[in-house]
């Protein structure tokens, strides 16, 4: 049996402040040279990233990508976000470098670099995404609501387009159409989030305010709890 590998090459603007944004993400400088040319490698766990250095980048115009496939990633998602707040002071989900937000049962998350890179860590023999309601239907019997949900939720999660997302669930919600009080509330929540995370925090606050008068029983707000606190967390 052969061992093949593939191991992704990432561009980078300044290998020291590369360097620096992974190890404090918990990575270890495994190989660095700065001739004929700069280039490092960084490991965590199992896997490795390894970086040159690129004359001329722009990390806003980026598209360098990688996909990480790892056994768990909710815990490392947590842990990124905790390092990235003691490092910035906040949790950075706009601009370079950021990191997508986490939804539970939700199988990936992306982590943008100082360099523009996206490195994706998915989730091995991950189930389908969990973008859709807790309650499970059929194709055909998913009500407009639960459609925008999930068209929103692959904007935000896998196109990392908040303000597309926002579009999406501000027309659902504004058509009014016979949505049970559950299903608005979950794309009240969904929309505060995504206030939250585009700085409209008097948006968030409205719909804040909008999504506790509805007439939820207990059990439907405890269902509801994580969603709930999606924009608390940011």
């Amino acid at each position: 049996m052969t061992a093949e590998t593939t191991i992704p090459l990432l561009p980078c603007v300044s290998l020291d402040e590369t360097l620096e944004f992974y190890k404090a993400l918990g990575f270890e400088v495994t190989y660095r040279q700065l001739s004929p040319n700069p280039y490092a490698v960084v490991r965590r766990g199992g896997f490795e990233l390894h970086f040159f250095g690129l004359k001329g980048l722009n990390p806003e115009a980026a598209f360098s990508a990688c996909l990480v496939v790892v056994e768990e990633v909710e815990n490392l998602h947590e842990t990124f976000a905790e390092a990235l707040r003691k490092r910035y002071g906040k949790l950075p989900i706009a601009g370079v470098p950021r990191i997508t937000r986490m939804k539970p049962r939700q199988s990936r998350f992306t982590l943008v670099d100082l360099a523009g890179n996206s490195v994706i860590f998915v989730k091995r023999n991950a189930p389908e995404e969990a973008s859709k309601s807790p309650e499970k239907h059929e194709p055909g019997q998913r009500s407009r609501m639960e459609r925008a949900l999930e068209m929103a939720a692959r904007l935000r999660d896998n196109k990392m387009d908040d303000a597309a997302a926002a579009k999406v669930l501000d027309l659902a919600l504004a058509r009014n159409e016979a949505a049970s009080p559950f299903e608005q509330a979950r794309a009240l929540a969904a929309r505060a989030e995504l206030a939250v995370a585009l700085g409209d925090e008097e948006r968030a606050r409205a719909l804040r305010t909008e999504l506790q008068q509805l007439p939820l029983s207990e059990e439907e707000r405890l269902r509801l709890g994580d969603e709930l606190q999606a924009a608390d967390r940011l």
